[in-house]
């Protein structure tokens, strides 16, 4: 009788091919897998520039934002308007709305608001602590350079108790194109006659006093080292670097600093976007916002109608303009209103690749 061979003991060349062919399979898997997580990890890059007012929001937006790799440069919202317009980055940021010539050369974009917060007025008074009483006529005289001493008499009769000093007014100023300067100078148009007709608001205004420096670093810089000087500064900056910072009386009459509390009832006021470029302003809001700030405003993120990028552009910005919003107020950074959402959001869909 032959002989048979023990049951599971098998040929041993066949023992050795099938273990090769799974052995070759692990392999296949393997190869597969590791190119498929290769493609997701190969992330598209996003870049950006412009306001510095927005740049540390934008900055946790980086951080927790996993879907494209961004990078984003904070150099003032005019230059930040010129990046996109000459195509050198994929958005640009301003805190100031686009004039119609910047549009036409910008050739074919739109600008979407993202974010909003507030300027402060920061000062650097001999014997002043924080919280100064100004009125927004004063502010514009001051800037108009016919308020020119501390002491006089239209401050001191607002701060009753405060002993303020024979000292001279500095007023600073950005000198680079600023969407902080567009929001200050359209506050001082609603507030002042004369600042309206003789300078008006703009990212450049031409102002008739006092000193100026570059970027928010600069006239912080400037404040830092000039007794008596005043500026204007968004409120995340002023609140990190610890300035002494004014209360401004609202058209209520009430005497407000920028606060969460503050900003919110600035908000309130704004129902609706008419406008189809989204040109929202928000500054001396109604007397029924009693609580409210008065010189707030919304930022701007600026996108190509047409791009390669857009789909991923669209994913970041839709992203920021509604998850994204949640990281705003530790940074006194509102999240924005649902009609100004709802109008970024059917901005939005007009760009395509």
């Amino acid at each position: 009788m032959a002989h048979q061979p023990e049951i599971g003991t098998g040929n041993g060349e066949e023992r050795n091919v099938k273990r090769m062919s799974l052995v070759a399979l692990a392999v296949v898997v393997l190869a597969a897998w590791t190119g498929l997580a290769g493609a997701s990890s190969q992330k598209t890059s996003l870049t950006g520039a412009g306001s510095t007012f927005v740049a540390p929001l934008v900055s946790q937006w980086i951080s927790h934002y996993s879907a494209a790799s961004i990078n984003y440069s904070g150099v003032g919202s005019g230059a930040g308007i010129a990046a996109i317009s000459s195509r050198q980055v994929d958005f640009g940021a301003s805190d100031a709305p686009m004039t119609p010539d910047q549009f036409a050369g910008c050739h074919g974009c739109v600008q979407i608001p993202w974010a909003f917060s507030a300027t402060s007025i920061p000062y650097h008074v001999s014997g002043v602590g924080y919280g100064l009483k100004l009125t927004g006529p004063i502010l514009a005289d001051i800037y108009l350079g016919h308020v020119k001493k501390w002491n006089d008499k239209r401050i001191q009769a607002l701060n009753k108790g405060v002993k303020l000093p024979d000292e001279n007014i500095v007023p600073i100023y950005r000198s680079d194109a600023s969407g902080t300067s567009f929001n200050f100078s359209d506050y001082l148009s609603h507030v002042s006659k004369e600042w309206k007709n003789k300078i008006g608001k703009g990212t450049q205004p031409a102002f008739p006093s006092g000193v100026g420096a570059r970027g928010s670093s600069g006239v912080a810089a400037k404040l830092g080292s000039t007794q008596g000087g005043i500026t204007y500064v968004d409120i995340a900056y002023a609140y990190k670097n610890h300035y002494r910072i004014a209360k401004i009386q609202n058209r209520a009459g009430k005497f407000v600093l920028p606060t969460i509390k503050s900003l919110r009832a600035a908000t309130a006021s704004v129902k609706r976007v008419t406008r189809k470029d989204n040109a929202i302003s928000v500054v001396d809001p109604p007397k029924s916002q009693s609580k409210a700030y008065p010189i707030c405003t919304f930022t701007w993120v600026i996108l190509p109608v047409q791009s390669s990028k857009a789909a991923d552009l669209k994913k970041f910005v839709d992203w920021a303009v509604t998850k994204g919003q949640s990281f705003g107020p530790k940074l006194l950074f509102l999240p924005l209103p649902k009609a100004v959402q709802a109008a970024a959001r059917h901005t939005l869909a007009r760009v395509h690749s």
